[in-house]
């Protein structure tokens, strides 16, 4: 589909004073839309301090439940499929009702590791990221928790004891002070060092922002902790949704409560009309200060740059409008992006996100564009055109307002499906869907062929040139793959380290043996497109107008246009569209075939006449005659050209 060029052009001119009539309740930050986001997985990241690891006891309350006495921290360079001998002398049918006497249990086993990672390693390994280009970091939760993946929070107040320096002396701190008082709150070795990596991104220019799971706790929580104690006499018992009680009298434990998606571990915080009720809710929002401006002083500058709020939609929205308001006093300039994610997960519904977008979130972690991008560049068989392609991108740009889809975390991949380079080597399914090993029997666990990275570098070119604020997974840019969880939580590839070669499988299958190692000329290429994006901001901050959306007729040359697609027509794999903002321009050409393609440059219609396109890329320039100008492009290839006017029309 084409868009008229003049209607571009007056909507364009027209966005600052929009978005200067927004309401101050739904303004987006002003460093949304040119921020580059990078998400880190904590315990996976760097190892930066062995002397805080966890031990055994770390692990209490966690699944599965069990930890052997020979249980050790897992090596990080390890064969991720590969049973350490600790793993192996399990006798899982023991522990878990559902395992098979004899087998080992690869996801069981999965539970249990720990690698180390923590705060003093992401400290480490700032100068990677700034290398990288990365403007701005989500952390997936941090606070106390005896799990790996820290979704099911001890407590709100205080960064997990295994993040930082004094674990011991950390737990000792928790032991004298009063959860539920924030006057009576102390800072342990962990929260300060946390304050730490605040400043030091500070310093670099990268913003934080931190995991809020505010829908519910873990049975670990000391509220729920004391409710579990006390029973209907805890100050807590209105905290939580409790069904039926614990009846003294029997040897049985009947305490049934309110959970998410059925897990016993995650009991939910009690909702009404206005979402978490008084307690909780009071409780979140000492938190929120706490973060946000951790010395008190009014000035946020020290705390904090926002929230990644997780299962937002099962909270009242009234809760997230009075969360923004809280979260703006303290500083107005502050990020809040919900996983506004599935509707209907069987039906493979996904959210329309707009009803947060007045007056609750910035933003969305916009997993609507990673459907679309996987549908268009990912899938072969199942392959969408060029045109239905840019259909989904508009439905998203209609429904939501302009300021927030430039404000949405445009991602393909995070920790809770496969990595990018494994959703290429297993095409043609739902996104989410059949994506591990242990569900879908025919997920292929292999590394990605030279031509699948093709397709990935594809894609970042792609992510890094659409509206949207692009978000990384950790590890993508040195070339990691996986299977969903666990299998997208595999400890960090470092070009220092020397890794063992995956030759395992979790069902025992024959594989291949993939060498692992840091990928130096993919992460050149993510460094190469983010600094693109950087230094070109209309890549951040401009209009959108599709030139070209597949096989209109005279648009695309080569052997792409010989393949015929289900109506006779040429396969629509080409697309190309352009970004303006504030005079400047850049056109976006790709190729999303197999096969060599090019594309017709209409300077008349397209182009101003007279214009030089550059290619940013391979920084080579060209005029443009008054002729139509083919593009020449290799399979899975985009070239980005900057337009300027040529010297004797300026």
């Amino acid at each position: 589909m084409k868009i008229p060029f003049l209607a571009i052009i007056a909507i364009i001119p027209a966005l600052t004073a929009i978005f200067a009539q927004e309401p101050p309740s739904n303004r987006v930050p002003s460093w949304a839309a040119e921020a580059v986001w990078y998400q880190i997985f904590p315990e996976r990241f760097w190892n930066g301090d062995r002397g805080n690891d966890p031990a055994p006891a770390d692990l209490a309350g966690s699944w599965p439940f069990f930890t052997p006495e020979d249980w050790q921290i897992h090596p990080w360079t390890s064969d991720w499929y590969a049973l350490q001998p600790w793993e192996k002398s399990v006798e899982w049918s023991r522990v878990l009702d559902w395992a098979k006497p004899g087998e080992p249990n690869f996801s069981a086993c999965a539970g249990m590791r720990r690698y180390g990672g923590d705060l003093q390693g992401v400290i480490d390994r700032l100068d990677y990221l700034q290398e990288l280009g990365i403007t701005a970091v989500y952390f997936n939760p941090l606070f106390e928790s005896p799990s790996l993946h820290k979704y099911d929070a001890e407590m709100f107040h205080h960064v997990d004891n295994n993040f930082g320096p004094d674990p011991g002396g950390d737990r000792r701190l928790w032991e004298n002070e009063n959860p539920a008082d924030p006057a009576a709150w102390h800072w342990t070795a962990a929260d300060l060092l946390f304050l730490d990596l605040i400043r030091e991104c500070h310093q670099r220019g990268i913003k934080i922002i931190i995991d809020g799971v505010f829908n519910h706790s873990g049975n670990t929580f000391w509220a729920f902790r004391d409710l579990l104690k006390n029973q209907q006499k805890s100050p807590y018992k209105d905290w939580y949704v409790v069904k039926q009680w614990d009846d003294p009298a029997t040897p049985e434990n009947e305490l049934d409560y309110q959970c998410w998606n059925g897990i016993h571990t995650l009991p939910e915080f009690r909702q009404d009309e206005n979402g978490l009720v008084s307690g909780p809710r009071e409780h979140v929002f000492a938190i929120v200060k706490r973060w946000m401006d951790p010395d008190g002083d009014g000035d946020p500058a020290d705390g904090i740059d926002g929230w990644r709020l997780d299962v937002a939609e099962k909270v009242h929205i009234n809760f997230w409008k009075e969360f923004r308001r809280r979260v703006k006093e303290i500083n107005p300039e502050a990020y809040i992006s919900g996983e506004v994610w599935w509707e209907d997960w069987r039906q493979y519904r996904m959210f329309n996100a707009a009803p947060w977008f007045a007056g609750a979130f910035d933003a969305v972690m916009n997993y609507r564009f990673a459907r679309a991008l996987q549908q268009f560049a990912i899938n072969r068989e199942q392959q969408i055109s060029a045109l239905a392609f840019a259909d989904s991108l508009q439905a998203i740009y209609r429904d939501y307002p302009w300021q927030n889809v430039l404000a949405c975390q445009n991602l393909m991949d995070s920790h809770d499906v496969d990595r990018l380079a494994s959703q290429i080597v297993n095409p043609d399914r739902w996104y989410d869907h059949g994506a591990n090993p242990l569900q879908n029997p025919a997920y292929d666990i292999r590394k990605p062929t030279d031509a699948e990275r093709r397709r990935q570098r594809l894609i970042i070119g792609l992510q890094m040139s659409l509206p949207g604020a692009p978000m990384l997974y950790y590890g993508d840019e040195a070339g990691m793959w996986g299977a969903d969880d666990p299998d997208c939580r595999k400890p960090m590839l470092w070009p220092e380290l020397q890794y063992a070669a995956e030759v395992s499988h979790p069902l025992g299958k024959p594989r291949p043996a993939d060498s692992v190692a840091f990928d130096r000329q993919l992460f050149e290429w993510y460094k190469k497109l983010i600094a693109l994006r950087r230094q070109n901001r209309e890549l951040a901050l401009g209009g959108i107008e599709f030139l070209q959306t597949g096989g209109a007729a005279g648009g695309v040359t080569g052997k792409a246009a010989d393949k015929v697609g289900s109506e006779g027509k040429p396969a629509p794999k080409i697309l190309a569209f352009r970004r303006d903002w504030e005079g400047q321009t850049c056109v976006v050409a790709v190729n999303s075939g197999e096969e060599a393609a090019s594309i017709e440059l209409n300077p008349g219609e397209n182009i101003a006449p007279g214009a030089v396109l550059t290619d940013l890329l391979n920084n080579a320039a060209q005029p443009l005659p008054a002729a139509k100008i083919p593009v020449a492009l290799e399979p899975f290839e985009i070239k980005i050209f900057k337009v300027t006017l040529s010297s004797r029309r300026q």
